[in-house]
């Protein structure tokens, strides 16, 4: 019903699955990858970043790099992952978000997640906004089923009874 968190396995994010020299995601496959998920849309915001919401929330920036830099892409994460990923090399916390005490991090390269991962975590990361959205936009979207009108008020007039 709600949608899935993934949990990627460290494993995955050692150096000896990288490809290691290679360049970061492309900015066309950035916002090719995000446009797919479910209900997003795209502004072009904060100094010219690809800015990917769902419900108007963000889940994905895109940008914040020197143009002679890789795309630095941020996203949203659990407070574990935020743990172990922020001191990895090619991540960090993601300025401006982080230092408010949000868990989001900001991939600066590929030296310890490849693009395969970093979808995972994009995916993740519009799931965990999905579900921070109110459950009315939820059903509005349609990532929650609607409710009928006797479901409604079944359960008004059970939490009376109570």
């Amino acid at each position: 019903m709600f949608p899935q968190i993934p949990l990627v396995p460290l494993h995955v994010l050692s150096r000896s699955r990288c490809a290691m020299g290679r360049r970061a995601v492309s900015p066309a496959a950035y916002n090719s990858f995000c446009s797919a998920l479910p209900h997003t849309s795209h502004v072009v915001q904060w100094g010219g970043c690809d800015v990917w919401k769902v419900g108007g929330k963000v889940f994905a920036i895109g940008g914040w790099n020197d143009a002679d830099q890789d795309m630095f892409v941020t996203f949203k994460c659990t407070g574990i992952a935020f743990e172990i990923l922020k001191d990895m090399p090619g991540l960090r916390p993601a300025p401006y978000l982080a230092s408010r005490g949000l868990k989001w991090i900001q991939r600066t390269g590929p030296e310890s997640m490849s693009d395969a991962v970093l979808r995972e975590y994009l995916r993740g990361s519009h799931s965990l906004v999905t579900l921070g959205l109110p459950k009315k936009l939820q059903r509005e979207l349609g990532l929650i089923p609607p409710t009928s009108a006797a479901d409604a008020a079944n359960a008004n007039a059970n939490a009376f009874q109570s």
